[in-house]
């Protein structure tokens, strides 16, 4: 298991830093002399839709089955399958989604801006576990593991935020016709049906159903990925096949695409957006909430003896680990995207997004480069 844990940090790794390139050449681009020509292609009409609004409801559920596929494997046989190894991160992560969204309520609750409280509750896995990645060897596993498994139940917060509260007005019909589907496919895994065609193409027509339900469609990713066998977990099963498949094209394609359409922001008067309620609520909330918020319900789940801290680790590091947390990026702006309608809106809470992130991944770098003690080498005699 450590090995599998290992290969899916280093892959991780990679994927924020290809995130983190396009993300530069995005802005770059749109701020620079091509800004219309780039602009207009992103605005690019097919079957009724603009090509952002394929990538970001049609992509993206490819993203969440993905993301389904590595919680259904965490829970089974992972880091989530013992409550007692589980129950830290567990704590820390409601702590992480609970406080910040609390500030950014203080903030605008009662404004046209209250809906945007599920964006600082997220974590950008690929970032936070790239700009850990960038400390080397000093990092103990356990706070690896810790982050890793953190950022898995921030996703599904996230996907329980985007069923629950980012719905438009439902459409029982499809809604119904969609939770049928699912049945069906549980129902094929049940009878050990292990060909994974049947699935995908229930998939698709689930997607469709769910698209016109009014429940954002990417939660059909999920939904699928726990329809699909798991079994022993091993690299024959479907569940395992499938998350093999999709890596290298959700971190190498998928993600990067995301980012390239949604961060073509152009930078004039801009910062000064940065004033106002709903980016001060972000940046807050992923800044000091998510840090404050994953140290205290760590520290008090400790302390009452629900969880253990891992002897290697201390409170100081999962406060370091906190604000890696507060890297929200790809959900933040995902959430963002589901809820607001006003351009002007979204490109604030963009902004603030990636402010927000940028301030904490280089805080909580530094942050864990001061309080990780270098790994001791035996000296030669």
């Amino acid at each position: 298991m450590r090995s599998k844990f290992k290969e899916f940090f280093e892959s991780e790794k990679s994927g924020g830093i290809v995130l983190l390139v396009v993300t530069l050449i995005s802005m770059g681009i749109a701020n620079s002399g091509l800004q219309s020509a780039y602009l207009n292609f992103w605005d690019t009409q097919l079957g009724g839709h603009d090509l952002v609004h394929w990538i970001n409801d049609g992509l993206m559920a490819i993203f969440f089955l993905y993301i389904g596929l590595e919680l259904e494997r965490e829970i089974y046989h992972g880091e989530l399958s013992h409550l007692k190894k589980a129950s830290l991160p567990i704590f820390g992560a409601i702590g992480g989604m609970v406080v910040p969204a609390s500030i950014f309520l203080l903030l605008n609750f009662g404004t046209s801006t209250q809906s945007g409280a599920g964006i600082p509750m997220a974590t950008d896995i690929a970032f936070a576990i790239g700009i850990l990645s960038l400390l080397g060897k000093r990092v103990p596993l356990s706070l690896k593991i810790f982050l890793t498994a953190l950022a898995v139940i921030d996703d599904l917060g996230a996907i329980m935020v985007i069923a629950v509260f980012y719905t438009s007005s439902i459409s029982v019909p499809y809604l119904l016709a969609a939770l049928g589907i699912f049945l069906v496919l549980i129902t094929l895994n049940k009878l050990k049906i292990l060909a994974l065609t049947p699935y995908l193409i229930g998939g698709v027509i689930m997607w469709y159903c769910m698209l016109n339900s009014g429940v954002h469609a990417t939660v059909t990713g999920v939904l699928l990925a726990f329809a699909i066998p798991f079994r022993d977990g091993k690299k024959a099963t479907p569940s395992a096949r499938l998350l093999h498949l999709l890596h290298k094209p959700v971190s190498f394609l998928i993600l990067p695409v995301f980012a390239l359409a949604n961060t073509a922001l152009i930078f004039d008067n801009s910062w000064s957006a940065l004033a106002q309620p709903l980016s001060i609520g972000i940046i807050l909330g992923l800044f000091l909430g998510k840090p404050l918020g994953i140290l205290a319900f760590s520290f008090l789940s400790v302390k009452l003896g629900i969880c253990d801290l891992p002897g290697n680790i201390k409170m100081k590091h999962i406060f370091g680990v906190g604000f890696l947390g507060g890297i929200g990026f790809t959900m933040s702006i995902f959430i963002t995207l589901l809820a607001f309608g006003d351009p002007d809106l979204i490109k604030m809470a963009k902004i603030a997004v990636i402010a927000g992130s940028i301030a904490s991944g280089i805080t909580g770098f530094v942050w864990l480069k001061i309080t990780l003690k270098p790994m001791q080498h035996p000296h030669k005699d």
